[in-house]
């Protein structure tokens, strides 16, 4: 589906309230449009209406008393069966207005001298008696349009307080359903990516991801907030403006037409040079949040190692870039804005300028001081959506782009998560002929046969490489084997879904992680099947109190981002009491112990005895000497199994077990002594 659509999609998912939004634009877009109309009204039937034909009568309620006490009425006021008397015009020639007793046949150029009025058209001329007005008679005259006016301000004004209130309505509802829009999106991605596999993140920086949950969602949602809102806004002012245009003249207003080609090949030309610059634009604004990611990450190397210039170097390669693009849309943006939007205007006026001019004013009475006013002022609105439209190319272009880095991510395969429940597992493992390797190709596990039964314990070790983390990312199916085949109590874990293989396994790295919030909570993960009291009981078990209890609010302390505030001794035993809540029926410790201190070793090791009872244990360990009563134990080679059993059983082959035990022995002696 291409973007477009996608995001159109969204949209709908809240349709009822931009339905509602839209009708009240309408609304207040046709109110605010009613205003020169009115203004027309005003003009062309009351203040120029005094120009009209008015007719001698025996008087009524818009009557007027002149020449002797002779009563005239305009021929507006009169309906047809009225009995009508001599006609009589009114004049107005400069600031000055004339009585002519009698009737006009045309109108054109005026001119006045010596009490004689003569007016002008082509070849025709006519000249009449006239007399001059006083300010009293000129009001006098004035009188019966007074009460018009003033209907016609109190309705523009009316008009004016519908117009405000739909607007503040429209814009609060298209605001609120573009931020409901732009909510669930986020929810959708960052739900999305609890699916992915872990092989997805192996290659993508951190930072990549990060940009596109935040920035990118960010610009989607100004397209969505501003962008939507202004073009909305902007077509249904343009379809009302060039409706009230072709009711005053059909003939100007297919003129003001050719305005729309022009402007929709417009947005063609800039999407075709802006879409380049914003891929990169984007591209970079990822690799920047990256490199600042991985910077604050390796603050300590950084400062440690004083490599602080060199970080600093590849900074500014990357936001120079960024500046420079930037610059290429500023340019783009700089021709196709403002520039050619006034170029628009003012060849509109010449054009308006030339119609009303020339065609127009030949011949008499045929385009009025109240059209040109309004079309002079829809002219003026006409470019107001034009330049909110122009204006917004940028941010559409930019919320385009983003929209489709998005919709990549969405697009990634990921795993439905599966809360189904299943019974607790037995415990019983086995490895039948495994073979697996990362990119498909180079192999890091090789025919891997094995058995783990309920409740044994199985040590991995061997040298960096060897393949010992590799067998636990199997077994926890971050990734997928090539050949072979993994059971959990006889039944393969490709026959159950991701979610019910780790249902019943836990896990505590090397390197535990924790989140922001406090030791309970990292240890429950906030779920809400682990009471409060079995948190405490984990922790007790992994003999944390000891460690804890010297804390203010003790196991409710706060947490800060990775536990950067406790010991890696203190983050480790959260890690265990987390592994231990969860109650697993396997449990792998991959070197759970090798950044640790003796002591809190130690107490790990005496809470081992209680973890470690019923449940089938993993243990990926460096130390040898705290896997001696390990019931297996599996030396790896270049992802192969070389040496297979307990620690007496291996010391009497004295193989390579029995060299790596004697040397790590050595050392400890050497470092005793």
């Amino acid at each position: 589906m291409k973007t477009g659509k996608r995001l159109f999609a969204y949209a709908m998912l809240y349709r009822k309230t931009l339905m509602l939004a839209i009708l009240m634009l309408v609304v207040a877009v046709a109110a605010e449009l009613t205003g020169p109309f009115i203004a027309k009204k005003m003009i062309d039937g009351h203040i120029l209406g005094i120009e009209t034909p008015w007719y001698e009568v025996d008087g009524g309620e818009h009557a007027v008393s002149y020449n002797n006490g002779k009563t005239y009425a305009r021929e507006a006021y009169l309906d047809p069966a009225d009995e009508r008397g001599k006609e009589v015009r009114i004049f107005q020639i400069g600031m000055d207005y004339y009585f002519i007793d009698g009737a006009v046949s045309f109108d054109g150029d005026r001119s006045v001298s010596n009490g004689k009025l003569t007016i002008t058209n082509g070849s025709r001329s006519e000249t009449y008696d006239a007399v001059q007005l006083s300010k009293d008679e000129i009001l006098a005259f004035y009188e019966p349009e007074i009460s018009g006016i003033v209907t016609l301000s109190f309705m523009f004004l009316g008009l004016l307080i519908v117009s405000i209130f739909f607007h503040y309505g429209q814009h609060y509802l298209l605001q609120a359903s573009a931020n409901r829009v732009i909510q669930r999106m986020r929810e959708d991605v960052f739900s999305h990516i609890q699916t992915l596999p872990v092989k997805y993140f192996d290659n993508l920086p951190a930072g990549k991801v990060v940009a596109r949950i935040t920035n990118d969602t960010e610009a989607i949602r100004d397209l969505y907030v501003t962008v939507l809102s202004q073009f909305v806004t902007s077509f249904i002012y343009l379809a009302g403006i060039y409706t009230a245009m072709f009711l005053l003249d059909p003939r100007l207003a297919a003129i003001c037409l050719a305005l729309v080609p022009v402007l929709i090949i417009w947005m063609f030309v800039y999407r075709k040079f802006a879409s380049g610059f914003n891929h990169k634009i984007r591209s970079i604004n990822s690799d920047i949040n990256a490199k600042i990611n991985e910077s604050i990450q390796g603050m300590t190397i950084i400062q440690a190692f004083r490599n602080q210039k060199e970080t600093k170097k590849e900074f500014e390669e990357l936001n120079d870039t960024h500046f420079r693009y930037q610059n290429k849309m500023l340019n783009l943006n700089s021709l196709l804005s403002h520039n050619l939007v006034n170029f628009l205007r003012n060849l509109v006026f010449v054009g308006l300028i030339w119609y009303f001019g020339g065609a127009s004013l030949n011949a008499a009475g045929m385009i009025s001081l109240g059209v040109l006013y309004a079309f002079v002022d829809y002219l003026n609105r006409l470019f107001q959506p034009i330049t909110g439209i122009v204006n917004q190319f940028a941010q559409l272009e930019l919320a385009r782009v983003s929209a489709e880095r998005v919709f990549r991510l969405l697009d990634e395969k990921g795993t439905e998560v599966d809360e189904k429940e299943s019974a607790r597992y037995e415990g019983n493992v086995v490895f039948d002929d495994v073979s697996f390797a990362y990119n498909d190709k180079d192999f890091v596990l090789k025919n891997i046969s094995f058995e783990a039964k309920k409740g044994e314990t199985v040590a991995l070790v061997g040298h960096t490489g060897s393949g010992k983390s590799s067998i636990m990312n199997v077994l926890f199916r971050f990734y997928d084997i090539q050949k072979g085949k993994v059971t959990i109590d006889g039944k393969s874990i490709y026959e159950m879904s991701r979610q019910e293989v780790r249902r019943h396994m836990g896990i505590v790295l090397q390197d535990p992680y924790l989140f922001t919030g406090t030791i309970a909570s990292n240890v429950s993960l906030d779920n809400e099947k682990i009471s409060r009291e079995k948190v405490e009981n984990a922790l007790k078990q992994v003999g944390a109190d000891e460690l804890f209890n010297h804390l203010p609010d003790g196991f409710d302390e706060p947490v800060v981002e990775k536990g950067s505030t406790l010991s890696s001794g203190q983050r480790q035993l959260i890690s265990f009491a987390r592994a231990l809540s969860y109650d697993p029926a396997i449990l792998i410790l991959d070197e759970a112990t090798a950044n640790i201190d003796t002591e809190t070793e130690a107490v790990i090791q005496r809470a081992l005895d209680v973890v470690k009872k019923g449940r089938t244990t993993f243990v990926i360990a460096h130390r040898l000497s705290t896997i001696r009563n390990a019931d297996q134990i599996l030396v790896l080679d270049k992802g192969q199994i070389i040496e297979q059993g307990n620690h007496d059983e291996l010391m009497k082959e004295k193989g390579q077990y029995y060299q790596m035990y004697e040397l790590q022995k050595g050392k400890q002696e050497t470092l005793a002594g």
